[in-house]
């Protein structure tokens, strides 16, 4: 069994590769070609977390092209004050025609960087040519990996970072500030208002219960990536801003399910289930159009699906053999 670490999957998973990885992903789920259960969630009350298993498994003319993983993560509260990761992940990769384990990967890593791409690919199809600012929400591993996502589809000049915890904002920049994979200028916004004046793009990757920022403060002809809420009682978006956008999701039946931002409106019946334009999977098949005009409002709403994962798998795989990544155990 090979085992690729955080580092391994950093390494054998560049933002480019996922974010293709990504388009395949959604264009198999989209087609009828992925085989995606509802994950299965065990939530711990006394330890404030939960522990989510996901499997999938994607169809294709060869086994070399087919994906089949099982991915199980955790989400604790309490593990900052132990200095660990909120996030505990691992994938197992099986193969596919025999079931036989092969692979062990850090599924934190290979999430951050799944999540990302998916808004990479949706930026792609839906944000104008002409994007050069970045109104990014967040701090943490998935605002990380989504400057890394925006740089690599669009040429970003500048990204001006807003976080609850103006720290964690200091600590990004100084990290990441002059680095070639970052091309752009890093800028600590003081508010929400600010950090939209100029913004074309706006990633929100928090886990804030309430909307983030004004309708108002939006510039015409932005794209919004909601990727930080994934249950029915968090949303990051107002709703006036969901109202008015064109919206796309990964899956219309888990955005149902678990789109906060998409849910409540729902309830409070300022919008129809049909108010969801289309599935990223369509955009990718061409079944589907994008933004209509320049001035238009586009939403990608993403709570995650588990043939992210496995694409994403079997891909970096497929380069970790190329980089000769990883430690190989006997199992």
């Amino acid at each position: 069994m090979l085992i690729l670490n955080a580092a391994d999957v950093r390494q054998a998973l560049p933002m480019s590769l996922a974010i293709d990885a990504m388009k395949q992903a959604f264009a198999a789920f989209c087609d009828g070609n992925a085989l995606v259960p509802p994950r299965i969630s065990l939530p711990m009350a006394r330890h404030s977390g939960v522990t989510l298993i996901m499997p999938s498994f994607v169809d294709a003319a060869t086994t070399a092209e087919q994906s089949l993983a099982v991915k199980i993560v955790s989400l604790f509260n309490g593990n900052q004050a132990r200095r660990l990761a909120r996030i505990q992940a691992a994938i197992v990769v099986l193969e596919p025609d025999t079931g036989r384990p092969v692979a062990l990967l850090d599924g934190a890593m290979l999430t951050a960087i799944r999540t990302a791409a998916a808004s990479g690919a949706a930026t792609d199809l839906l944000a104008r040519r002409d994007c050069r600012t970045v109104a990014l929400f967040g701090a943490g591993v998935q605002a990380i990996t989504h400057l890394f996502a925006m740089c690599a589809v669009r040429p970003i000049e500048k990204i001006i970072i807003c976080s609850r915890t103006p720290s964690k904002v200091a600590a990004l920049i100084a990290e990441f500030a002059g680095r070639p994979a970052i091309p752009a200028e890093l800028i600590a916004a003081d508010s929400p208002r600010q950090a939209l004046a100029d913004a074309d793009i706006v990633c929100c990757t928090t886990t804030s219960q309430t909307p983030i920022f004004e309708d108002a403060d939006l510039k015409p002809g932005v794209h919004i990536n909601a990727v930080g809420s994934y249950t029915p009682q968090a949303r990051e978006v107002p709703p006036e801003t969901v109202c008015r956008a064109l919206v796309v999701v990964d899956s219309r039946h888990a955005a149902w399910e678990e789109a906060g931002d998409l849910i409540q409106p729902l309830q409070a019946e300022l919008i129809g289930r049909e108010h969801i334009h289309a599935e990223l999977g369509e955009l990718v098949l061409g079944r589907q159009t994008g933004r209509s005009d320049e001035r238009q409002v586009t939403l990608f709403k993403s709570v995650g699906l588990a043939v992210q994962d496995a694409v994403a798998a079997r891909v970096a795989l497929e380069n970790a053999a190329l980089l000769k990544l990883g430690q190989e155990v006997v199992w």
